[in-house]
């Protein structure tokens, strides 16, 4: 039996993410259909579930142009959980802004 694999989103370049930083985002139901959909991003916590939802869950580059800021990614990205695929595709992607050998995490 075959299992379903997600494709993994990456930006094209990471000037292009241009996301809000302050504030309250609802996510669209195709990133986020949990019911939960509204993230504070002045709440560290929920900045953090913001930024893994968006990164597993995007479909295409402008979901993560739209929702993520370069800065804040960076800032974020050693204490993300993220599918040990997903977090390297990114670290190959760039290599210099993100830290590699950052924290792996088993999905």
């Amino acid at each position: 039996m075959r299992r379903y694999a997600k494709p993994i989103v990456v930006a094209d370049d990471l000037a292009l993410l241009h996301g809000p930083t302050s504030g309250t985002v609802t996510l669209p139901r195709h990133l986020d259909w949990s019911g939960s959909a509204d993230y504070t991003l002045d709440s560290p916590g929920r900045i953090v579930d913001l930024y893994r939802t968006v990164l597993i869950e995007a479909t295409k580059p402008a979901d993560l142009h739209a929702f993520l800021d370069r800065v804040t990614l960076t800032r974020l990205w050693p204490s993300l959980w993220l599918p040990p695929d997903l977090r390297r595709a990114w670290e190959e992607r760039f290599p210099e802004s993100l830290r590699t050998g950052s924290r792996t995490t088993a999905a």
